[in-house]
């Protein structure tokens, strides 16, 4: 059998080829698309912020058969438990009586896994799906089993509706590689939207690529060249964000409570080397690093009561970051 062509161009054309049977399905939000994407060939996980019914299940669901990948939705309630999640030991019975523990995997063990409203179940739970997240496995007793490969978590939470929820610490919300904010659609999307899914149902997507060859991009992505101007770049948009330091921007100083970690580093530069990818480009850029840099902070980054005052948010603030932390500065 003939080694899979992992090539920088010919991935770039194979992640092109996902968009466009995605797009089959998913009006609009190409934005959300290309975070879900970057995050998937990039070994991270997202975590959506939108009210319901704008078609966050739908994206996974389709990203699956786009790939090949097998999908599995978890909805988060306060009674939901860890077994829930990880699966649990089960008695088994043999034709000649004999019994037996053994492991019934939960519905984390699959590629794409949708954690519907993270922030309704309790603590204990939520570190239960945030450790596999991280680790990449699930331990049950004495054993400890694998989770499968390439794995992606998609969570959501309901920005509006707080009432009764957990809302996620900082440490466990910097395990996302991504926080994206899931808009309304446009008016032009919404009239298409209406039209595709109250008639005759469309196309569906056609598998383009399967779990190996996502793997193997994930092995391609990390190829990229990335050049010390651009990584410096990066760790000084990260350093420039943590209030008390002295790489600290003055506007970090008087509007955060606390900056980017190391994580968020190590995300920019994965991040930016996917999203060169993505448009076709064979090496990485600071306008790569500063395009992927808002999703990144989003959740990162924590405004202090006189930013809140006034009217500045992380997003805004993340903005300012990246007009003070001039690019021209970082040449080769």
């Amino acid at each position: 059998m003939a080694a899979p062509d992992t090539s920088l161009p010919m991935v770039s054309e194979q992640l092109q080829s996902v968009r466009d049977e995605i797009g089959k399905v998913i009006v609009g939000h190409e934005d959300v698309v290309e975070g879900v994407l970057t995050a998937l060939i990039s070994g991270g996980h997202v975590l959506l912020e939108g009210v319901p019914g704008l078609g966050k299940t739908t994206l996974l669901r389709t990203l699956g058969e786009a790939m090949h990948l097998n999908c599995s939705r978890i909805q988060f309630t306060p009674d939901l438990m860890p077994a829930d999640i990880l699966g649990s030991m089960v008695m088994h019975g043999g034709a000649a009586g004999e019994r037996a523990l053994r492991f019934e995997p939960g519905p984390i063990f699959a590629n794409l896994v949708l954690a519907d409203e993270i922030n309704r179940a309790t603590p204990r739970t939520q570190s239960a799906l945030l450790e596999a997240m991280q680790e990449r496995t699930v331990t049950t007793g004495n054993e400890t089993h694998g989770l499968e490969n390439p794995f992606l978590v998609m969570a959501t939470q309901n920005p509006l509706e707080m009432e009764g929820t957990y809302p996620l610490p900082e440490a466990q919300l910097d395990r996302f590689m991504f926080m994206i904010k899931v808009d309304y659609p446009t008016k032009a999307e919404e009239f298409e939207i209406m039209k595709t899914y109250t008639g005759a149902m469309g196309g569906s997507p056609e598998p383009v690529l399967d779990g190996k060859e996502i793997i193997d991009i994930q092995k391609a992505i990390r190829t990229v060249p990335v050049a010390d101007h651009v990584m410096e770049y990066a760790e000084q948009l990260v350093r420039s964000t943590r209030p008390g330091r002295e790489e600290a921007l003055d506007l970090c100083n008087k509007w955060l409570t606390w900056g980017a970690g190391p994580r968020a580093g190590l995300a920019l530069i994965l991040a930016a080397k996917a999203h060169a990818l993505l448009h076709g480009q064979s090496h990485v850029g600071c306008s790569n690093v500063a395009a992927v840099a808002p999703p990144i902070f989003r959740h990162r980054i924590i405004p202090n009561f006189a930013a809140q005052s006034e009217g500045h948010d992380a997003d805004s603030i993340t903005g300012m970051i990246l007009e003070a932390v001039d690019q021209n500065d970082f040449k080769a």
